[in-house]
């Protein structure tokens, strides 16, 4: 598919500051990928500390990645961030093919499990709280991959109870076509594997990632595959 907006203006209407590993950029390529919008990255490096920076910090006062401009019609406007209000602006800037359901109930669904796993998950092993539990904390290094692997397995089993007994469930984690939740879930099992943590009796998860996996906006999306990533 070929970004109209990069056709039409000779660069990309978004800019989005990124890195490589951070589950939260990953859902924002997938979904770029999957409405065949490009956007000009600024990799921002976490490791640097680029991200606490006096120029990042003025784009998110909080210093989390992602952030996405929109320089459509050569507007100003606020820096987005959040990947879910992002994931939904995409989604209502280009609504196909769609990553919500078309009936209220199912994207209520959608947007819960996507919750489950952007909200409630992956905030508990971000950098900063790391930073917090390694610096102030008493965690070391063992401490911390308890910590992860606790939380990790905590929301997966909860999400895979919620897939393997619902109805709704299909090739997907809704149904028969991809949706936010499928790239909430896939960015969590992305960064699962990079920390190389396993989690148990969860084949349902597995098998939709599998399905994500052999789509090409994730393949595009995958971690690794990205400038910064190690080699």
């Amino acid at each position: 598919m070929i970004d109209k907006d990069r056709a039409m203006t000779g660069q990309a209407r978004f800019e989005l500051f990124a890195f490589w590993r951070t589950s939260a950029t990953y859902r924002v390529r997938v979904a770029l990928n999957l409405k065949g919008v490009v956007a000009e990255e600024r990799i921002v490096d976490i490791d640097a500390g680029e991200h606490r920076s006096e120029a990042y910090l003025a784009i998110n006062p909080l210093g989390a990645i992602p952030a996405l401009i929109d320089r459509g019609a050569g507007q100003s406007r606020a820096p987005l961030t959040q990947s879910l209000a992002i994931l939904e602006f995409i989604e209502e800037l280009y609504p196909e093919p769609a990553i919500l359901p078309p009936d209220p109930h199912g994207r209520a669904r959608v947007r819960s499990l996507a919750a489950m796993l952007a909200a409630d998950t992956h905030p508990l092993i971000t950098p900063r709280v790391r930073k917090y539990l390694t610096s102030q904390g008493g965690f070391d290094d063992a401490a911390w991959r308890a910590w992860q692997t606790h939380w990790f397995t905590t929301g997966l089993q909860a999400v895979e109870h919620r897939l393997a007994s619902e109805a709704e469930t299909g090739a997907f984690c809704h149904g028969e076509t991809i949706t936010i939740a499928d790239i909430c879930l896939a960015s969590i099992l992305a960064v699962l594997r990079i920390f190389k943590i396993e989690v148990p009796a969860i084949p349902t998860i597995e098998r939709i990632m599998r399905s994500c996996e052999a789509h090409p906006a994730f393949a595009k999306a995958a971690p690794l595959a990205q400038p910064g990533a190690p080699r």
